[in-house]
C-alpha cells in the first residue's frame, strides 16, 4: 500500500536538452514504482533543461533507488531532493498572534502596566476569574515526554516536538482552541505527574500525549485526581471514542445489538485498555483479550501487567484460553490495535455472521482490507487511504472544546461515551453504509456536536463551573 502524500519528493532534474528525454525520465519512474505529479521547467538554456519532477514514493528507501536510476541514465542528473514533509516543517508549525492591537501608548497601558495590574488584582481577589481575564477559558497543555511516538517508540522530547505541534494545529483549525506543545525531558511519572501540575495554572485543559504503557496509566490517574482541570491521555481515550462511535454505527448495519456481542481486542496497551473499558462501559456482551502470548485469562497474574489484571478480572467471561485464533472463533467483532499481517482468512470466517473487523495498527494493518472486505461486512482500518478511518482528530478537538465552554473540572467515562455517541450520530442513520460509519475528519458538524454533547454532560454529572452552554459549542 502506497504511503500517499506522506513520502512526496520533488526532484530537481538537470536533463539534456534532446527530444524525448522526458519521456525517458517518466518510464523510469514509472517501472520503479514511482507515481509522478507535477512536471514544471525550472529554466531551459541551450544545451540542458532543469526540470522539478515531483513523485509519490513508498518510503525513504523507494526514494533512494528511484534518484540511483535516474541518475544511471546517460544526459540526467537528479541535482537536488526536496522531500515536501521536511519542508513544510522547518521552522516549526506554530507561531504566537496577538489577541489585541499595540500601536499606541495608551494600547500598551492597556495590555500591559499599569493597566494590566487591575486585571491581576482581580483574579487575586478571585481566582475564578482567570478564565475571564486569561487565555486559560481556551487553552490546553498538549504534553509528551516522548516516549512512545506514534509508532516509531522512544525517541525522546525532541523529536515528539513535530508531532505535539501537528496537535496544537488540530486544536486550533478545528475547535478554535489554543494549545501549547510541552514536551518534557523526564520519563519518570512522578516528575511528569509534578511537572504538569505545576503548569496547571496556565491551561483549562492537559492532553497527554505519545506516553508509553504503563507510564500512561500512572500519569493520567494521578492527575485526573489532583488537577481540578480536565484530562485526557488521547492514544488512549480518543482512539477508544472513535472506535465505539464506528462500532455503534457497524452494529446497526449488522442488526446486533451491542449487548449481545463478542469482541476480541488484540493488543492490551494503552489503546487497548483504554477501548476495553470503554467498550464495557457501553454495555457490551464480552471482550475476549489477547496479547502476544494469547488471550488473557483472570488469575493468570505472573505475566500480566498490573492493568491486565484489572482488564482480566472483568472480561472473557467463558475463561477462553488459547492464541488469536481460538479467540477468533464466533466472535462477532476484531478490533486490533497490535502489529500488521496477522489475521488469515480463516481466521476471518471462523467468526460469527456479518463479522466486523476494526484493523488499526499502522502504517500496515492487522490484515489486507482486500482480503478482510471479501470476507468481513464491515472493515475499518487507521489509513486515510481507505474507506472507514478511525482516527483521534475525530474526536479530541470536540471533546476539549465541549470541557473548556462549561469550565470543566473534571473529563469523566460519561464525558467520552456521549463523544463517541454524538460522533456516531452525525452520520444520518439512513445514510450509513458499510464504507460509511464514521465521518469525515473534515466534517464541519463532528466539533460543535461532540462539544455540545460532552458539555451537557459535564453540567449534568455536576464537573462543570458554568451551567450553560455558549452557543459556539
Amino acid at each position: 500500500m502506497s504511503a500517499g502524500v506522506a513520502y512526496t519528493l520533488t526532484l530537481r532534474c538537470e536533463i539534456q536538452n534532446q527530444p524525448g528525454m522526458l519521456g525517458r525520465i517518466t518510464t523510469i519512474i514509472g517501472d520503479h514504482g514511482g507515481d509522478i505529479g507535477a512536471v514544471d521547467i525550472v529554466r531551459a538554456e541551450r544545451n540542458c533543461v532543469v526540470r522539478d519532477i515531483t513523485v509519490r514514493v513508498q518510503d525513504e528507501n523507494h526514494g533512494e533507488r528511484l534518484v540511483g536510476a535516474i541518475n544511471t541514465t546517460p544526459g540526467v542528473r537528479v541535482i537536488r531532493v526536496s522531500d515536501r514533509v521536511l519542508l513544510a516543517h522547518i521552522g516549526g508549525k506554530l507561531a504566537v498572534q496577538s489577541r489585541v492591537p499595540l500601536k499606541t501608548r495608551d494600547d500598551l497601558s492597556i495590555a500591559y502596566t499599569p493597566g494590566v495590574a487591575r486585571v491581576c488584582k482581580a483574579i487575586g481577589d478571585d481566582l475564578s476569574k482567570a478564565f475571564t481575564y486569561t487565555w486559560k477559558r481556551n487553552s490546553v497543555a498538549v504534553v509528551s515526554d516522548g516516549s512512545a511516538i506514534l509508532g516509531l517508540g522512544n525517541l525522546g522530547p525532541e523529536a515528539a516536538m513535530p508531532v505535539m505541534e501537528g496537535k496544537a494545529i488540530l486544536f486550533k483549525e478545528l475547535a478554535d482552541i489554543d494549545a501549547v506543545p510541552i514536551c518534557l525531558r523526564s520519563q519518570n511519572p512522578d516528575i511528569i505527574i509534578q511537572t504538569v501540575e505545576q503548569l496547571t495554572p496556565s491551561f483549562g485543559g492537559i492532553n497527554l500525549e505519545d506516553i508509553a504503557s504503563p507510564s500512561c496509566f500512572i500519569v493520567e490517574g494521578r492527575l485526573h485526581e489532583s488537577l481540578d482541570i480536565p484530562v485526557m491521555h488521547d492514544d488512549q481515550h480518543g482512539t477508544a471514542v472513535v472506535v465505539l462511535a464506528a462500532l455503534r454505527n457497524a452494529l446497526r448495519i449488522v442488526g446486533k445489538p451491542i449487548k449481545d456481542v463478542r469482541a476480541v481486542v488484540n493488543g492490551v496497551g494503552a489503546a487497548g485498555t483504554a477501548i476495553i473499558r470503554a467498550l464495557l462501559e457501553a454495555g457490551i456482551g464480552d471482550v475476549t483479550p489477547v496479547d502476544r502470548y494469547g488471550i488473557i485469562l483472570s488469575g493468570d497474574d505472573a505475566r500480566q501487567t498490573p492493568m491486565q489484571r484489572i482488564i482480566a478480572s472483568q472480561t472473557n467471561r467463558d475463561r477462553r484460553s488459547g492464541d488469536l485464533a481460538t479467540a477468533m472463533a464466533g466472535a462477532d467483532v476484531f478490533i486490533g490495535v497490535s502489529q500488521g499481517n496477522i489475521l488469515t482468512p480463516e481466521m476471518v470466517q471462523s467468526m460469527d455472521h456479518d463479522p466486523i473487523i476494526f484493523a488499526l495498527a499502522n502504517p500496515t494493518p492487522e490484515g489486507d482490507p482486500d482480503m478482510l472486505r471479501h470476507y468481513a461486512r464491515v472493515v475499518a482500518t487507521g489509513r486515510s487511504d481507505q474507506p472507514n478511518q478511525i482516527n483521534n482528530v475525530l474526536c479530541f478537538p470536540g471533546i476539549f472544546r465541549g470541557a473548556l465552554d462549561v469550565h470543566a473540572t473534571k473529563m469523566t467515562s460519561g464525558m467520552r461515551l456521549a463523544a463517541a455517541e454524538a460522533l456516531a450520530s452525525v452520520i444520518p442513520p439512513d445514510e450509513v453504509n458499510e464504507e460509511y460509519i464514521i465521518p469525515s475528519v473534515f466534517n464541519r458538524h463532528v466539533v460543535p456536536m461532540i462539544a455540545h454533547a460532552v458539555a451537557q454532560t459535564a453540567i449534568d454529572e455536576g464537573v462543570a463551573r458554568r451551567t450553560h452552554i455558549p452557543t459556539n459549542s
